[in-house]
């Protein structure tokens, strides 16, 4: 039977109190001092490791939580997967088995990540995390099978709330200053290469060297162009708060020779914006076209060159508006509109659109309204402040004796900014550089007279490339039936447009 005289006096529930509380103290003192001996004696890597193995063998397998990270998310990359994959370049170790490694021509240092089926440890405000990378399946498209990635994040499910909430998006913002560290502009047409491809698109280095300090161009137009690119990149929220996709469309038009393709790839180098390549002769519908246009990252260029004679657009003239809708088996002029200007634009932030044309006049003048190119840019014939920069960048001199003479010929004769460069790489010695580009100006202006005053001797030179254009564009044309690309663009070599 309970007795009062059973309980425990006061004064010793003090003392196992006291007696308790001084033990519970001196283990916490010990386990500190033997966890500051380890953290000294024991690499962070290696702590990671053994405490990883420790709780595969003693963790509950129903407490962990995995999330999936696809690289794609239905037509859009997951920008969390790119973010993801990047960050873990950072968290490479020793004891893994299989890594992959990667370096483009022009690039510092390796690149190494990890592959398929290795794990990565990671800790964060004390929690662990694991990394996984895996390949769950195949899925076929017009360029082949292509392997579906996925990265798998698991983790104890008590700590979910701060893993979702803190911890990814701090792998994003970590992912942000890797990439502007070692950013390199990537150039992506379709097809899967032995490069990097993100889905139907594959992709390379851009290695051209161009600068808007290099490009022989009116220094008026320069100046106004940098100035719309500074104004569009940083109107973020002025393109939101107007109810507008924040995007920008840039039309090249002008003679062969003139730069157009130079002029892309300095755009490129200035924003470190990615190039995509298009060949509409490689797109058979208007849904593919879509995909692709999803498909595209953000901070990016879509570029098609030569659009007056890439595609022959059915339905242009079908149906009371002028505007035939076709359907999703073929390519139209419709579908182009609604992908340049339509609801599918506004799939993504600070895009650039670019068309590039010999033939302004033969583009129809739907795709050329504001809106969808809202600045028309011509690339002219050499004019004497371009000279200059040629002349600088060729022979390094800014100023000589023959100049002014040089100056009169290019106010009266039409050469492109490509063959000027041409001639004056016949030498190193200056004074015969610029001598033998006023023979040439002379020549080309002698021409000019004997043709204006009714003779007979052509600019045979010009008269081949314009030929030389229309068989380009018929054999465009026949690749389109045979669906088929004929030609790819290659912005990574040097090429005079």
């Amino acid at each position: 039977m309970f007795s009062l005289k059973n309980i425990p006096s006061t004064s010793s529930i003090l003392s196992i109190y006291t007696t308790f509380t001084a033990s519970a103290m001196l283990i916490r003192s010990i386990a500190t001092e033997v966890q500051a001996i380890i953290n000294q004696l024991i690499p962070e890597q290696l702590r990671n490791l053994l405490l990883s193995k420790l709780g595969g063998l003693y963790s509950n397998p129903s407490s962990q939580m995995t999330l999936l990270i696809n690289d794609y998310d239905g037509y859009s990359i997951n920008e969390l997967y790119e973010a993801s994959h990047t960050y873990l370049q950072t968290k490479i170790t020793p004891s893994m088995k299989r890594l992959k490694v990667s370096k483009a021509p022009r690039d510092k240092k390796v690149i190494v990540n990890i592959h398929k089926g290795q794990k990565v440890v990671d800790m964060y405000e004390g929690i662990q995390v694991k990394w996984e990378m895996t390949c769950v399946d195949t899925k076929d498209n017009e360029q082949g099978k292509v392997e579906i990635r996925v990265l798998e994040l698991s983790f104890h499910n008590k700590f979910m709330e701060t893993v979702i909430n803190s911890y990814l998006p701090y792998v994003t913002e970590r992912s942000k200053a890797i990439k502007e560290e070692n950013k390199a502009v990537k150039l992506f047409s379709l097809g899967n290469y032995c490069g990097d491809y993100d889905g139907a698109w594959g992709s390379t280095n851009l290695d051209h060297p161009a600068t808007f300090d290099k490009l022989a161009m009116d220094p008026a137009v320069k100046k106004e162009l940098v100035d719309d690119l500074d104004r569009f990149v940083r109107r973020r929220d002025y393109y939101k708060r107007v109810g507008k996709a924040w995007k920008r469309g840039y039309l090249l038009y002008g003679p062969p020779g003139t730069g157009k393709s130079s002029l892309i790839a300095a755009i490129a180098n200035y924003l470190k914006f990615d190039i995509y390549d298009l060949e509409l002769t490689s797109v058979s519908s208007n849904s593919q076209l879509r995909g692709l246009l999803v498909s595209t990252r953000n901070r990016s260029m879509l570029v098609i060159e030569d659009i007056d004679c890439s595609i022959e657009l059915q339905n242009r003239q079908a149906g009371p508006g002028g505007y035939g809708q076709g359907t999703n088996d073929e390519l139209t002029l419709s579908g182009l509109l609604n992908f340049i200007d339509g609801l599918w634009s506004s799939c993504g932030d600070e895009r650039i659109i670019v068309f590039t044309t010999n033939h302004k006049e033969k583009i129809d003048p739907a795709l050329l309204r504001p809106g969808r190119m809202d600045m028309h840019i011509h690339m002219s014939y050499c004019t004497p402040s371009a000279f200059r920069v040629l002349a600088s960048n060729y022979l390094c001199i800014t100023n000589h004796d023959l100049f002014n003479e040089i100056d009169q010929l290019m106010l009266e004769v039409e050469v492109t900014p490509a063959q000027v460069a041409e001639v004056l790489m016949k030498s190193e010695d200056t004074d015969i550089a610029l001598q033998g580009l006023i023979n040439f100006l002379r020549d080309r202006k002698l021409k000019s007279e004997n043709y204006n005053s009714g003779g007979r001797e052509a600019d045979l030179e010009e008269q081949n490339e314009s030929k030389a254009r229309e068989r380009v564009c018929a054999i465009d044309k026949i690749g389109k039936i045979n669906k088929k690309p004929i030609r790819k663009r290659k912005y990574g070599n040097k090429r005079k447009n």
